[in-house]
């Protein structure tokens, strides 16, 4: 466990569900854990990061320059991990986060394009050697994702990308996967949000006895 806590982070592309299991996996981890759980996002989770969070998604603004974007996304991280995340674990509450670093490899790696070892560089320079014990790769069939995406009308930055960027994007998320196998667990999440709650359940059982 990282200090006296547990960090789980949930991770997918658009459209995946994550809200969604965030709020069901919090509701029973708070029910039969018998422990304070805390449920936070990326970028946000704290008054600066939710600022950057709308620069970020502000579809209005004009385009960002990738390099730019990482620098942004990781000062509402370190914002984040010192306000909220860092003191809950040393309480030894339950974090449970929507995306982390595993997004930014994913999103502004994969997406992007941008060099895996600058990300690694700030990830080193920001997190230290903290990293979640447990992390949840929602992973849905990108058409059927998108359509989640376009039926909920008013799309951010991220979600007016084309379906290529979504491509570079999930083909990220799964290699880092398997580099990673004892951390990062894919859940398949073509199914209906009850089933996909157990089968997040079924990984994180482990880590709770």
């Amino acid at each position: 466990m990282t200090n006296s806590g547990l960090f789980i982070t949930i991770e997918g592309t658009e459209g995946v569900g994550k809200s969604t299991q965030c709020r069901m996996l919090c509701d029973a981890l708070s029910k039969d854990s018998g422990r304070t759980v805390l449920t936070t996002r990326e970028p946000g989770g704290t008054e600066l990061g939710e600022a950057i969070r709308g620069l970020l998604l502000d579809p209005d603004l004009p385009a960002m320059h990738g390099t730019a974007e990482l620098l942004l996304v990781f000062a509402a991280r370190a914002e984040h991990l010192e306000r909220t995340i860092k003191p809950a674990l040393a309480a030894g509450e339950i974090v449970v986060c929507d995306r982390f670093t595993d997004a930014t490899f994913a999103y502004q790696g994969g997406g992007r394009g941008l060099d895996a070892t600058l990300i690694t560089t700030l990830e080193t320079l920001v997190q230290g050697q903290l990293r979640p014990d447990l992390t949840l790769v929602l992973d849905l069939d990108l058409t059927l994702a998108a359509r989640r995406i376009h039926d909920r009308g008013d799309l951010d930055r991220f979600e007016q990308e084309r379906g290529a960027f979504f491509e570079r994007v999930r083909a990220a998320y799964l290699a880092r996967a398997a580099r990673e196998p004892e951390r990062m667990k894919v859940v398949d999440a073509n199914a209906d949000p009850d089933t996909v709650h157990r089968r997040l359940l079924d990984h994180l059982e482990p880590l709770l006895r």
